[in-house]
């Protein structure tokens, strides 16, 4: 179970860019917490001399780009991931740092991984240079990136066997005072850290940033929202805490972020699974070693990907993911039976207007053509209007109507079914996406577990005769 956070770095006050790269390189590699240093790996680059060798790719890149953002520069990035007590050792998760960096920066940025044993829980500090290895660009921190590596966190740890935060925190870097609230005996705690804490406690119930707010008062905060800014001032507190210092998971754009997803969170899984590869059908077809390593490779990363689905859904053992399969699908075709009924009706319904109007249009020419005791010349004159008539009249007949309904009442009905359909229509991507993902993962997970089930496989030995 591993708990990640990145956050960018930056040159220190007072120091040089050599001096602030020097200080976080120590710290992480601190000979004291990694087993006086076996448990530090560089990617590009020697432990050692990190510092010094990230220092001269920066001066490579300012040479070839000509750029400099001064004190805004962020100079290097720090990830830091914490294991469960007792869960894992200090080598394997050296290893799983190692992975974790090389796929999140897609070996473009080199790196050190240095893996601390000090406290109870195993836990890595990565720094990898916000300079490339080409040095004619920088990492471009983006608005999800802690997300992104949780996201590959977790898919190493389920890899490697290891439990996975359900519901996780934000994933971003603490400073003193958060450390503060986040200490087990909780004897100081900062206005922020209060804030914070309520704000989680109240956004699951809510449904629109209004409702957080009227939460956030009933909770006995004073809340002044009529400003550019909004505040926040809890009772005994004496100067009220703007929103937008809380920074990243709190400001009022991931707040309604946060209320739109908890809204829409069936559909916007994280983890999707995808169809395992059936390996020995594929060897069957004459498939060599290489590809059966290749594709048992990516079926580990799919067996990963499913077993977090299922444990983001809530799903702990088969019989309860068979339950929720055959739940979701009979959901599923119960809403499509439905539609289609309805369907049928709409066709019905535009198809008893068009012969009900057309039946109007030519009832005076077909009672003078009656009239006229079914003149030849008559309807050899209007033969067209005859024709449409007797077309409405067998329509209406092979519906085994005695009395035409009234138009007025077909346009209602027509108008409550569509608006019905749409209503249908409103969460069918969701309960599809529901579906497929379940159905998807139940099949993976039998395949896991060698379950077989009743659908026989096709042999492909057989050639079908021509």
């Amino acid at each position: 179970m591993a708990a990640t956070w990145i956050k960018s770095l930056h040159i220190n006050k007072g120091k040089t860019l050599l001096q602030s790269l020097i200080e976080r390189t120590d710290y992480a590699e601190n000979p004291e917490k990694t087993k006086g240093g076996q448990l530090i790996t560089g990617y590009s680059c020697t432990p050692r001399t990190a510092a010094v060798q990230f220092a001269i790719s920066k001066r490579d890149y300012e040479y070839k780009t000509g750029r400099n953002n001064g004190k805004s520069n962020v100079i290097a990035y720090h990830i830091r991931q914490s294991f469960k007590p007792g869960e894992i050792d200090a080598q394997t998760a050296n290893k799983i740092g190692y992975e974790l960096v090389m796929s999140f920066t897609k070996g473009k940025h080199a790196f050190i991984v240095a893996t601390h044993t000090d406290k109870k829980h195993i836990h890595n500090h990565i720094i990898f240079n916000s300079t490339a290895l080409s040095c004619d660009r920088k990492f471009k921190n983006f608005k999800r990136s802690g997300k992104v590596i949780r996201y590959i966190s977790d898919l190493l740890c389920i890899q490697y066997g290891l439990s996975v935060i359900g519901n996780p925190e934000p994933s971003i870097g603490k400073n003193y005072g958060d450390w503060l609230e986040d200490k087990p005996d909780k004897k100081e705690r900062t206005w922020q850290g209060k804030l914070r804490q309520k704000i989680d406690e109240v956004l699951p119930s809510c449904s629109t940033f209004e409702d957080f707010i009227t939460a956030m008062k009933s909770a006995g905060y004073v809340v002044n929202d009529k400003r550019k800014y909004i505040t926040f001032l809890a009772p005994g507190q004496k100067k009220p805490t703007r929103l937008d210092t809380l920074k990243e998971g709190y400001t009022e754009s991931v707040i309604r972020e946060r209320i739109s997803e908890g809204k829409t969170a069936l559909a916007k899984n994280r983890y999707t699974p995808t169809l395992l590869i059936d390996i020995e059908e594929k060897m069957r077809q004459g498939k060599g070693g290489g590809y059966e390593h290749t594709a048992t490779n990516i079926n580990n990363k799919k067996s990963a990907i499913t077993m977090l689905y299922l444990k983001e859904i809530g799903v702990k053992s088969y019989d309860e993911l068979v339950q929720k399969s055959t739940q979701s699908s009979a959901q599923f075709s119960e809403r499509m039976n439905r539609i289609k009924e309805l369907d049928k009706r709409l066709s019905e319904i535009k198809e008893l207007q068009k012969y009900i109007g057309q039946y109007g249009k030519t009832c005076d020419i077909f009672q003078k053509y009656k009239a006229s005791k079914w003149d030849r010349s008559f309807y050899d004159e209007y033969r067209a209007e005859i024709t449409l008539h007797r077309a409405a009249k067998k329509y209406f007949d092979s519906l085994n109507l005695k009395k035409l309904p009234k138009m007025p009442e077909l346009k209602q009905e027509f108008a409550a079914l569509l608006a019905e359909k749409k209503g249908l229509y409103s969460d069918y991507k969701e309960l599809k996406e529901n579906k497929t993902n379940l159905l998807t993962a139940k099949m993976n997970i039998e395949r896991i577990l060698g379950i077989k089930n009743d659908v026989p496989e096709r042999d492909s030995s057989k050639k079908t005769a021509r």
